[in-house]
């Protein structure tokens, strides 16, 4: 059994005494080398918390195909917790894990009842995901199986308490699709998901957001959240945690730094606690290690040198009108928020844009207007009041979504000259500037 660590009081800790605490998205398959990758976190120049990711066969708990793969020695793309007895995966985290380091274990899993018990046969008390956003982007689940797998097992984790360890789950509901969902949408599945851990007795919890299109956006994305965790969660039980830009990365260095740079400036001057990085490889391969340290102490070099904005938690933004909009139309379905997530689909008060699942509506549209802000298209069924030109639907071509899923990797690719200020950018090109079509499914990354 591994000490136990509190994860989320080492995040606010560091928070409080003003430092910014990174997080790769690190999973290698050896044993050997996911503790190269944790020990060169570690060591890294930056305030940062160790990451294990799982394999896909683990996260979609295909064990014939992990074993298989195992046993013909073909490489995993992340760390196959389940497969190894748990005294392996001890001696990989020995003198590594512990009160200055703590190690979380990230997944993606809709069924992920063996993750769980791994994680408690060796007392590792932090991990993230959620009922919603690690079952619709990824597979097809169906939704109220997810929420039954969800609930027996933030019960089964809530349990470690009982061992010494405060289990800490981070929301993945920030980061839906990885691109093009309006931030109201994001804030509020974060929030939901977050009540969610809290209801079923997980006490320390993070809530997630995914850098968008936007950095005066974010900002008030990040702003809204954080005034829904103070009006809804326990004082002292919670943090915010910012993930650097999911949907197509630059596949140029500069570009890369600049967005991963972008992200570091927004947890900061919106007062989020935890940033997880993305590596200037991340648009071509599996990051080497050396490009995760890279970005983690290239992130912390940026915080270092940004200062807090002005802006209030408290501002009544529309980001915040939506997203308080959507989580009480959910919370008014009835006690138990495992159900009400379920009805909430059901009934399309909760509607993920560009998401194929079956029990996901569908009916909503997503858009960049010609200041690169996430705008609705269309809102389908959603609790939301529209105003003015924004109660009409509005169509969206393949070409348009197309070139909205490229903004973000053309924007900050462009050479010097060209490139647009952080806190802003160029008008999103359409179909008129003669981009071809593209796909009428939007690009998704792996919820790692």
């Amino acid at each position: 059994m591994l000490p136990g660590v509190d994860f989320g009081e080492f995040v606010r800790g560091r928070a409080a005494a003003g430092t910014l605490v990174v997080q790769p998205r690190m999973g290698f398959d050896h044993p050997r080398k996911m503790r190269a990758g944790l020990s060169a976190t570690r060591s890294a120049a930056a305030v940062t918390v160790g990451t294990v990711t799982l394999d896909s066969y683990t996260r979609l708990r295909d064990d014939a195909a992990l074993a298989d793969a195992l046993a013909r020695g073909r490489p995993l793309n992340g760390y196959p917790i389940v497969a190894h007895d748990p005294a392996v995966t001890a001696a990989m985290l020995a003198g590594l894990h512990g009160p200055d380091f703590p190690v979380q274990v990230r997944h993606g899993s809709a069924v992920p009842q063996d993750i769980f018990e791994a994680l408690a046969a060796l007392g590792l008390n932090a991990t993230e995901g959620g009922p919603v956003s690690y079952c619709l982007p990824y597979g097809r689940t169906p939704l109220e199986e997810s929420v039954r797998n969800w609930t027996r097992c933030v019960r089964r984790f809530a349990e470690l308490r009982e061992e010494g360890a405060e289990p800490h789950l981070e929301t993945f509901g920030g980061c839906l699709m990885g691109q093009l969902c309006p931030p109201g949408l994001l804030v509020a599945v974060s929030v939901l998901e977050a009540l969610f851990f809290q209801q079923h007795g997980v006490r320390s919890v993070s809530l997630s957001y995914a850098q968008q299109t936007h950095a005066g956006q974010d900002r008030e994305a990040v702003a809204a959240l954080r005034r829904l965790c103070g009006e809804l969660l326990p004082a002292g039980s919670w943090h915010v945690v910012v993930y650097a830009y999911m949907g197509l990365y630059p596949v140029t260095a500069h570009g890369a730094h600049r967005l991963l740079g972008a992200a570091a400036e927004l947890a900061v001057r919106s007062g989020a606690e935890r940033l997880i990085v993305k590596t200037v490889a991340e648009s071509r391969q599996i990051p080497p290690i050396e490009e995760n340290v890279a970005a983690l102490e290239f992130a912390a070099a940026v915080a270092s040198r940004t200062a807090r904005d002005g802006r209030s938690d408290t501002e009544d933004s529309e980001t915040y009108q939506e997203a308080a909009a959507l989580v009480h139309a959910v919370l008014g379905l009835g006690p138990d928020l495992g159900r009400a997530l379920v009805r909430a689909f059901a009934r399309g008060y909760l509607d993920v844009p560009y998401c194929v699942h079956p029990d996901n509506r569908g009916r909503t549209r997503s858009r960049l207007d010609g200041e690169g802000r996430l705008r609705w298209a269309d809102t389908g069924a959603l609790p939301l009041a529209r105003n003015g030109s924004d109660r009409v639907a509005r169509g969206v071509t393949s070409a348009e979504l197309h070139a909205d899923l490229h903004y973000v990797r053309r924007t900050f690719d462009r050479v010097d000259g060209e490139r647009a200020p952080l806190t802003g950018g160029p008008a999103p090109v359409r179909a008129r500037e003669g981009l071809p079509g593209g796909s009428s499914k939007a690009d998704r990354t792996e919820g790692l």
